[in-house]
């Protein structure tokens, strides 16, 4: 990245519609890091990051060469919106959820108003993630293997090796009372 000239937001628009490859190199450094940190934090790996990233330039491009395109959002907010739609998509067939996602775009776009709203949720998330993180060990399994991997108190009373169900349940809700206690002790960042 040319550390020595930064570009304005229209400047980088016009380097992209030119097809100028300093340009379309630096936004592609620049906004990397931010869709690689949400996939990761999101169950996904650095190739799915790398791969998604890729989709969502090419999608950003190609929009970019359409004479009746406008970008009414800043270029990370719509690199941001499309790769965590893409991400959604791919990680509901992961999960093997069998529904469909519902949005009333192609791709979910954030304007202004609501970068703030998406900026306290993607806090709050990263919050939870801390918290989770300071719950240790087995509860920070149960949890996940609850909440995120979707697996019942059978499976995971079988996988934790505790003698029944119930027993799995009792230890879920321990659990849940004591990240609830961390994440009441910890303090929002300004």
């Amino acid at each position: 990245m040319d550390k020595a000239k930064v570009l304005s937001e229209e400047q980088l628009i016009e380097g992209l519609c030119n097809d100028n490859e300093a340009v379309m190199s630096k936004i592609y450094k620049m906004y990397y890091p931010m869709v690689e940190h949400f996939i990761i934090t999101n169950g996904g790996l650095q190739e799915e990051a790398k791969d998604i990233y890729q989709e969502a330039f090419i999608v950003l491009y190609e929009n970019l060469q359409t004479p009746d395109f406008t970008l009414t959002c800043k270029i990370k907010t719509y690199l941001y919106s499309i790769c965590r739609r893409l991400w959604l998509k791919r990680f509901s067939y992961k999960t093997k959820y069998q529904g469909e996602l519902k949005d009333s775009e192609d791709y979910v776009l954030l304007d202004e108003s609501n970068q703030e709203q998406q900026q306290e949720t993607e806090l709050m998330f990263a919050m939870m993630q801390e918290a989770l993180d300071k719950l240790g060990e087995p509860c920070k399994t149960i949890i996940q293997d609850y909440y995120i991997n979707q697996m019942n108190m059978v499976q995971i009373a079988d996988k934790m090796g505790y003698t029944n169900a119930d027993n799995a349940k009792n230890q879920k809700y321990k659990c849940l009372m004591r990240l609830k206690k961390i994440a009441e002790n910890m303090s929002i960042p300004t």
